[in-house]
């Protein structure tokens, strides 16, 4: 398990003698079955979950969740950063809900890629050939029960996708694979990589994506109720969706966008135009003109719904801009987030009154029990009692958290934070022995990294406007907060660069090159190959998180949620989901909400605040200690952030939220159409 952290893979490598020694343990078989029946239960078609007490008048087909990545667990490489790691908690929280739900993703032969540093700090990228036979998958099977196989029409031919099968508790997750002996070989690598470079290629994804999920999920007599696009990238499902409307006789193509838009929900994250997909008309145009023409209609009025600026000819094809009109419902992922969204997008619907938001705001939430770390976890149990994680998917439980123990809250981060440093000097001995080190360099190096230092964490992509450089800004007065005995500061940081981001590629290089000098060596360790193993190592160790985006760029920021229900505490520009949550007493707020200056002003000042919160508050408390090397106002507030912040910012109230305002109004309006068309009235009502 250590070695590869993949279940299937650890099945397939023990052997047949040592499943007879551990079948003879009776403490091996007593903690089996234990989680035998624990998995059980949860997966019990009877279990009282949220949703079967909310709904129990349920009649109706599920939500279709559609998402370009899915973050679920390390061994299942199709995630980049915080889009998919959103989804992968989407997923598992609407299965402890209970939800009604199903998703589709791609599957990628290479992911997105493993990064490596070289000695240099140059970032090389490494794209694994992924067997898939020896991943937590299985084939979806058709009716025959034979390997379901769709196809995707395309100006010339088609392309089929293989569907497979993650089961997330009670979510399946389907997932299509172009790399199959039916494409052409030029054709396989379609989905092999996400968010490859090529546009031409990434167009071929979105497509596939679209069309083939709705084909896959039709194959398999999955009828949804609700479309739930998470980012443009599934937009052009909405195409497939309008042909089977027309070849259905549900009216004319006006008619059947509005019935089809009448039950899609949209979530935007970033601003940032890069992850706002666009693409050239003349391109565009080539891969939906076959579209127009099957559909009946102009391909350049098509291409209209996708025009994002204010009426100019010739516009690129946005997808963004076409799912917001062909959505019913439409969110942010934050306050902040949907006001900023609001204001980008409000002008493509000119008719919408003033005070009526065309994008409305459901701050992002984590799954607690993927994100939580061990000794948290023990310390819930032995406050909440067993049935701990069922409670707290209710937010007035988190209120009995209010009195943990200050001393106990730092015992358990303190053992958090001892395995979080033995993980780190493991590899950082294995990435600096990889460039030559000798081993009296490699010992010294793991000496280096201290427990007794307050640790600061900092992990995600390095988009630069995330400016991950914040920190090393003014390397000289970074130098004497490290070499401070009586108050020692040490850094881990990590994240990857785009392939195409070379800008984010060189502050990778400048801050690997920072942490190899003298007197920050072993202060400043850059963790390669950033996932999700990593992520958890470091919010459930850390002493503080650090989230420093241009303020308005962050959509919502989950890192520093998932630090703090471990006790850490953020200090963060006041963006994304932080403007929420900071009391003043679960952290530290880096400028204000009113700040949005240019960033050749904005980023000295927040540099220069951020230098002084460390030297001036932050040190002085962590390192103000009691007779028990406790240090009491520290641990005060992070009981307090653990409360603060999981009563209102995990996952469950998400996906409540989601179902409040986006799915259940379209699910009731399914049940009432059920109930017309059992009572024989829809032909009187005309509501069929």
């Amino acid at each position: 398990w250590s070695r590869y952290r993949n279940p299937v893979e650890l099945l397939l490598n023990v052997d047949n003698q040592r499943w007879e020694v551990l079948i003879d343990s009776d403490a091996f078989m007593n903690a089996y079955r234990r989680v035998v029946r624990s998995f059980d239960d949860y997966m019990d078609p009877e279990r009282a979950t949220w949703f079967a007490r909310r709904a129990p008048e349920h009649r109706h087909g599920p939500v279709a969740y559609f998402s370009m990545e899915y973050g679920l667990h390390s061994s299942l490489g199709i995630y980049s950063g915080g889009l998919g790691v959103l989804s992968g908690d989407h997923l598992k929280t609407a299965s402890d809900l209970g939800l009604p739900f199903v998703a589709m993703g791609l599957l990628y032969r290479s992911g997105y890629f493993r990064q490596a540093i070289d000695a240099d700090g140059f970032q090389q990228h490494i794209y694994p050939e992924v067997d898939f036979s020896r991943l937590p998958l299985r084939p979806a099977l058709d009716r025959r029960g034979r390997s379901l196989l769709v196809r995707v029409p395309m100006p010339v031919g088609q392309v089929a996708a293989r569907v497979w099968l993650a089961q997330v508790g009670r979510v399946p997750l389907l997932l299509l694979d172009t790399d199959i002996p039916e494409n052409d070989p030029s054709e396989r690598p379609i989905a092999n990589v996400l968010y490859v470079r090529g546009r031409e290629m990434r167009l071929l994804q979105e497509l596939v994506l679209g069309i083939g999920g709705v084909r896959a999920l039709e194959a398999l007599e999955i009828e949804p109720v609700v479309w739930h696009m998470n980012e443009g990238h599934s937009s052009l499902l909405q195409l497939e969706r309008w042909m089977r409307g027309l070849e259905a006789n549900e009216g004319s193509l006006e008619e059947v966008r509005q019935a089809v838009r009448r039950t899609t929900v949209f979530t935007t994250h970033t601003p940032v135009p890069a992850g706002n997909e666009q693409y050239d008309r003349v391109l565009a145009r080539r891969y939906i003109e076959p579209w127009a023409e099957r559909l009946g209609q102009d391909v350049d009025r098509l291409l209209d719904l996708g025009a994002a600026d204010h009426g100019e000819p010739e516009q690129a094809f946005n997808l963004s801009a076409f799912a917001l009109r062909e959505s019913d419902y439409a969110n942010g992922v934050s306050r902040l987030n949907a006001e900023v969204a609001d204001g980008m997008w409000r002008h493509l619907f000119p008719d919408r009154a003033e005070d009526e938001p065309v994008i409305d705001a459901i701050t992002n939430g984590i799954h607690l029990t993927t994100w939580l770390g061990r000794d948290m976890q023990d310390l819930f149990e032995r406050h909440l009692g067993a049935d701990w994680r069922e409670r707290l998917l209710e937010e007035a439980a988190w209120d009995d958290l209010v009195a943990l123990d200050e001393t106990a809250v730092w015992e358990a981060h303190a053992s958090q934070k001892q395995r979080l440093l033995h993980f780190v000097r493991t590899r950082a001995r294995q990435q600096v022995g990889r460039h030559g080190r000798a081993p009296g360099e490699l010992r010294a190096l793991a000496e280096r990294i201290s427990e007794e230092a307050l640790v600061v964490g900092f992990a995600r992509r390095f988009a630069t406007y995330k400016r991950a450089g914040l920190l090393f800004s003014d390397v000289h007065r970074l130098r004497k907060l490290v070499a401070d005995p009586a108050r020692p500061l040490q850094i881990f940081i990590a994240g990857k660069a785009h392939p195409a981001d070379r800008p984010g590629q060189d502050l990778v290089r400048h801050i690997f090159q920072l942490s190899q000098e003298p007197g920050l060596r072993g202060r400043i360790v850059f963790l390669e190959d950033y996932d999700m193993e990593v992520a958890q190592r470091l919010v459930q160790g850390v002493d503080l998180w650090l989230n420093t985006p241009q303020r308005t760029r962050e959509a919502s920021g989950t890192s520093g949620m998932k630090a703090a229900i471990n006790g850490v505490l953020n200090c963060s520009i006041l963006d994304g989901w932080w403007p929420e949550a900071y009391d003043g007493q679960n952290g530290w707020a880096i400028g204000s909400q009113g700040e949005a200056l240019d960033e050749w002003d904005q980023d000295p000042k927040d540099a220069a605040t951020l230098y002084r919160l460390l030297e001036e508050e932050i040190l002085p408390l962590y390192f103000e200690r009691d007779d028990e090397d406790v240090p009491r106002a520290w641990a005060e507030r992070m009981g307090h952030a653990v409360v603060s912040v999981g009563r209102r910012f995990v996952a469950s109230r998400m996906v409540r939220e989601y179902y409040e305002r986006a799915y259940q109004p379209r699910l009731d309006a399914a049940d009432e159409a059920v109930s017309l068309a059992a009572d024989g009235g829809a032909g009187e009502t005309g509501a069929g």
